[in-house]
């Protein structure tokens, strides 16, 4: 698939109407040592040689392309493929652009670029329908794209799965998780209400033990009650006004003025002289 095709200096007499002959010559001399320099291994010489025709002579095509393949050998695929994108624009020839396109497709087989890749070979076969080497990497670049297609649509299904049971997960966690907390509020609750249950039965025991005891003690207090206590709801004395106790005062010397003449009445009787009895 990546085996490069060069091009003879012969394909530069196309280009003689252009130039002065002596340019031509030179663009062709450096042609033609590039692909010498090829045949001996010795792509570094070959660089400089093509590098050298194509300063030149700049509708060179055939220097250009050549200049691509030893560029692509020396691992610089990137400019070599620049220089394919070249030599098939400034060609007239139909030979010159087939090969220019078959090793553009080669990138981007290299590149892993299968629909470029596609289509570049595509366009080597619309210049040369019955070169073998192309038909067979168009196929493998439309074989490799049709698996890249097929196995991305598997990931995308696989991730739109995936996003599924996520959402599923979530779901059913979040119902759990709403499922749990009512549990524990319910739960609470019902704690909460035995407990204050608790407390309110506690508090009432309590109350009534309380009251029989404040009962008893009442009784009990009102058994040992001493008899100079007055009782609670005796009547309470009144005072009296100034003039009712000097009545009361006068009323009480009135009384005593009265026994007082009674005691005296019975002193003067007293003193009467005894009569004997006639006997």
């Amino acid at each position: 698939m990546n085996r490069l095709k060069w091009l003879s200096v012969s394909l530069l007499i196309s280009f003689s109407s252009v130039f002065g002959q002596e340019l031509r010559k030179e663009s062709m001399k450096n042609t033609y040592e590039g692909v010498s320099f090829i045949d001996q291994n010795n792509p570094a010489q070959a660089e400089k040689a093509f590098r050298t025709a194509s300063a030149i002579d700049t509708l060179n095509a055939v220097s250009d392309y050549n200049l691509g393949n030893t560029l692509f050998k020396l691992g610089a695929t990137e400019e070599s493929f620049g220089h394919y994108k070249t030599a098939s624009v400034k060609s007239n020839n139909e030979s010159i652009e087939h090969q220019a396109f078959h090793n553009i497709g080669n990138v981007y087989m290299q590149r892993k670029e299968y629909e470029n890749a596609v289509q570049a070979y595509k366009e080597a076969l619309k210049r040369n329908p019955d070169d073998d080497e192309t038909r067979y990497n168009y196929a493998l670049a439309k074989k490799m794209l049709e698996d890249e297609q097929q196995d991305q649509d598997q990931d995308q299904d696989q991730d739109q799965d995936q996003d599924q049971q996520d959402q599923q997960q979530d779901q059913q966690q979040d119902q759990q998780n709403e499922g749990g907390d009512g549990e524990n509020e319910e739960d609470q609750s019902d704690g909460d209400s035995k407990e204050d249950q608790s407390d309110d039965e506690g508090k009432n025991q309590k109350e009534k033990e309380e009251q029989k005891k404040g009962d008893g003690e009442e009784k009990e207090e009102r058994g040992k009650k001493p008899e100079n206590q007055p009782q609670q709801n005796s009547p309470q004395p009144q005072e009296l006004s100034k003039q009712q106790i000097e009545a009361l005062l006068q009323a009480l010397q009135n009384e005593e003025n009265k026994v007082q003449e009674k005691m005296n009445a019975q002193k003067v009787q007293g003193r009467k002289l005894k009569v004997e009895k006639d006997w």
